[in-house]
């Protein structure tokens, strides 16, 4: 089962939740229960039903959640949630960085990338790479892309578009691994890049097409203007 960055909220919400039904329990006057404002993890409920409301998303029939302070608490639990994903995308950026020995030489703003490496006299090896600073599923896709090239290495796989076939089979295989969602953009984005380099390669004289490549040949039918500005908020 492949696991989703939301899946890291879960045991958040099952605590503040057991904290609002702590709340609910304790004895109070019920004129210092009119009297008192609620707040939004202290919402009231009619009739809970057992194990309702452990789970975002799970706030049973209608009439459940009482009012307008039900509505906010709904609408604020997912607020954490930006924050929490940065961090991951933070933590993988750093892992991929210090697993492969990559330096980023700059963080680009545009989707794209570019990785390398320097050879020097004494044998010592410089991987470089530019690419966005990871922040969602494109941005990540294309820094795992880079760093892909490194994980592989340069030059073991020929022709070149099929070095780029291995590479971005490294990063949805790490997106995978690390719990970041795999969307349609991105996968869009694979397969833009690897006909794109099919049809470099052909052009440039490549007469037998390796079999993985196969494919890319054809170009993927192209988006709806209104689709493109979707995934570009998305990024």
């Amino acid at each position: 089962m492949t696991w989703t960055l939301w899946d890291a909220l879960k045991p958040e919400t099952k605590a503040r939740a057991r904290r609002g039904r702590a709340a609910m329990e304790r004895p109070q006057p019920e004129e210092q229960a009119r009297a008192a404002p609620q707040r939004d993890g202290d919402t009231a409920r009619v009739n809970p039903s057992p194990g309702a409301g452990a789970r975002g998303g799970d706030a049973g029939p209608a009439g459940v959640l009482g009012g307008p302070s039900g509505a906010r608490r709904a609408r604020h639990r997912p607020s954490a949630s930006p924050r929490r994903m940065q961090d991951r995308y933070e933590a993988m950026t750093r892992e991929m960085l210090g697993r492969y020995g990559v330096r980023v030489r700059r963080w680009r703003s545009s989707m794209s990338g570019v990785a390398w490496q320097l050879r020097y006299a004494d044998g010592s090896i410089s991987r470089l790479i530019e690419s966005p600073r990871p922040c969602g599923p494109m941005s990540a896709a294309v820094f795992l892309h880079e760093i892909g090239h490194h994980a592989i290495g340069f030059g073991v796989y020929s022709p070149r578009c099929l070095e780029e076939f291995h590479a971005w089979g490294f990063a949805l295989r790490e997106m995978e691994r690390l719990g970041v969602t795999i969307t349609e953009g991105v996968r869009r984005r694979v397969a833009e890049s690897l006909w794109y380099a099919v049809d470099k390669a052909r052009r440039r004289g490549l007469r037998v097409i390796p079999a993985e490549l196969a494919p890319y040949v054809e170009r993927p039918p192209r988006r709806s203007r209104r689709g493109a500005a979707r995934a570009g908020a998305r990024r």
